[in-house]
């Protein structure tokens, strides 16, 4: 399995990136994964601990050697 990371795009942008995904003939769940990690806050200082970011596995190296040449 490999993954590729996708820096600081909204959940709405993901979304629209795993339609394509779909569009190409490829099934979540077998063919690749997906997780969104909304950016988390210190309430004491106001900055981000994490940045934003999704993290995409797919199941087989083409599809992730596809992805990242296309979106990464």
């Amino acid at each position: 399995m490999r993954e590729v990371i996708i820096p600081d795009k909204s959940a709405n942008e993901i979304m629209e990136l795993v339609k394509e995904l779909r569009q190409h003939g490829l099934i979540q769940g077998q063919d690749f994964d997906f997780k969104y990690q909304p950016p988390v806050w210190d309430d004491f200082s106001g900055h981000a601990v994490h940045e934003k970011h999704t993290v995409f596995y797919f199941h087989t190296e083409k599809y992730a050697t596809f992805f990242q040449l296309k979106w990464s």
